[in-house]
């Protein structure tokens, strides 16, 4: 079953409309095409409508749909013969973040990501998309080996930030975070990331240090959550009295669209009406074709050509403002 958002009431009570009249054609054989016709066009122009102007509140409930294509739906439409390497040499494996060579469009690359799970079991086990340590100290360790064999990074970001237990602060989380980071900023190889969910804090940051950082049209980027935002500046917990999160999310400017104008990254990748859970195939094809076109402006750059791009993009970030 498909699930709604708050702001998609009344599309899903046309859509349950229009399942209930197919149901009973069938099983009646009363013909009723015209009036199922009738309504899925209005189903159709309210989602056009609501999508078409979405608040960046709204954009984060998109974000973070159960529905919304996930690391793992990537890999199994994008990529072919993609071997997942795990375990950081240093204490173990972090299923949160995943990643290996891959064959993309007929060329190598390295893809990592974060994945979150499709339901209870697999959140559980990729623990919501939230890294420990040893997922930045694995991204690190694959980076390298892409660099010593000259193969594209594709790293897709989807996680609400690093995870911050007691082990994660001990095993050297904040450390660890740094060091991808640094990686990433000093990698001899091009470097692709996309936003594909949530970009949340510098857990997203660790991957996203990139030549070419691009998002998909509802994704949000953000140094904090909008729940955290809130709680800080209004002591607001969800739930619990006057929820701020909405207001947070409009202050923070965390859509894609914002983002793009603040010189933060350098694309937006148009999603199927209704968001990239309406239509996961149409989203991973047009996620192909922007990294594909990424890669392409990138490869002819030497080592020390791709580190100063990256550089001077980093640096470049805020001075229009000031001018």
């Amino acid at each position: 079953m498909r699930t709604y958002l708050d702001f998609e009431k009344p599309i899903a009570e046309l859509e349950g409309r229009i399942e209930d009249l197919r149901q009973t054609e069938n099983a009646s054989g009363v013909n009723v095409n015209e009036e199922i016709e009738k309504l899925q066009g209005k189903a159709d122009q309210l989602l056009a409508d609501a999508y078409g102007k979405l608040s960046r509140w709204q954009k984060t409930q998109v974000a973070r749909h159960a529905s919304r294509p996930h690391f793992s739906d990537y890999v199994a439409q994008m990529v072919d013969d993609f071997t997942p390497l795990a375990g950081d040499r240093a204490f173990g494996e972090d299923a949160a973040i995943l990643g290996g060579p891959a064959r993309f469009r007929g060329r190598s690359i390295m893809l990592i990501g974060h994945e979150k799970g499709s339901d209870t079991a697999s959140r559980v086990e990729h623990n919501f998309g939230m890294a420990r340590p040893e997922g930045y100290r694995k991204a690190m360790r694959l980076m390298d080996l892409a660099e010593r064999f000259s193969l594209p990074v594709v790293t897709l970001v989807d996680t609400p930030g690093a995870y911050p237990g007691r082990g994660a602060e001990e095993r050297g989380q904040a450390e660890a975070i740094a060091s991808c980071t640094e990686k990433c900023l000093g990698l001899g190889a091009p470097l692709i990331s996309v936003v594909v969910g949530e970009g949340g804090s510098g857990g997203a940051v660790a991957l996203a240090a990139a030549n070419k950082v691009l998002m998909l049209e509802h994704s949000v980027y953000s140094v904090i959550s909008p729940e955290g935002c809130a709680s800080i500046l209004w002591k607001d917990a969800a739930g619990k009295g006057d929820n701020k999160a909405p207001d947070a999310a409009e202050a923070m400017k965390i859509s894609a669209q914002d983002l793009l104008d603040l010189g933060v990254i350098d694309g937006v990748i148009q999603e199927p009406v209704g968001g990239a859970h309406r239509d996961p195939e149409l989203t991973v094809e047009r996620l192909g074709d922007a990294v594909e076109s990424a890669i392409r402006e990138l490869e002819a750059l030497s080592p020390d050509e791709l580190r100063r791009q990256r550089r001077e993009k980093f640096l470049s970030i805020g001075r229009a403002g000031l001018a």
